[in-house]
């Protein structure tokens, strides 16, 4: 697949059970006319209609805004299919609008929990409610929400991880999300979780 940034991470770099601003301090964005060079060549040379962005997170702001352009102007959104995980509460309404346009299709999002305390202390920067507004947003113009919940945190108990099983439920029912995945938590040694 392209992928958009290089390092292990995503440019939020702060969760503490993946990634630590000091065991991976940078990481690098490419320019945007460059990604969609690469992805003409995709489509012309190898007929791919979908590409699966994989990296930690996907750029946001100017840079993404940017890149759709890019795909509607060079038509490449009547191509191709784009996937590519994504932080809830890093895209505004209008953000969702013009990925749905450059024919973004699966949003993968890191919802990891639907307690708040957990939320806070994996430094997610994150409030359960902003979880929600965004996959509505996103499922109201198209795009299809893939929702991933984590399961094993040391301080959480029973009741804790019920609450997030919950919210994931709720969501597939009501529609706000496409998908689920359910992993368990799995510190990188190096970070504030492993350690904890």
């Amino acid at each position: 697949g392209t992928y958009i940034m290089s390092g292990r991470d995503c440019w939020w770099a702060k969760c503490s059970f993946c990634s630590w601003p000091q065991m991976y301090p940078q990481f690098r964005v490419r320019k945007v006319t460059n990604v969609l060079d690469e992805i003409g060549k995709l489509i012309e040379k190898y007929k791919i209609r979908e590409i699966m962005d994989d990296s930690g997170s996907f750029p946001v702001g100017d840079w993404l805004r940017d890149f759709c352009k890019g795909m509607i102007e060079r038509v490449y959104n009547k191509k191709i299919y784009l996937d590519c995980n994504m932080r809830f509460g890093a895209l505004s309404d209008e953000d969702f609008s013009l990925m749905k346009k450059a024919n973004f299709r699966l949003l993968l999002f890191g919802l990891e929990s639907a307690n708040q305390k957990t939320l806070n202390r994996i430094n997610k920067n994150l409030k359960v409610e902003r979880i929600i507004a965004d996959c509505q947003s996103a499922t109201q113009v198209g795009l299809f929400p893939h929702i991933t919940l984590m399961f094993g945190y040391p301080w959480e108990d029973y009741d804790d991880a019920l609450t997030t099983l919950k919210l994931g439920k709720w969501l597939l029912n009501k529609g706000y999300a496409y998908t689920m995945q359910a992993t368990m938590v799995i510190p990188y040694p190096g970070t504030p979780l492993f350690e904890d």
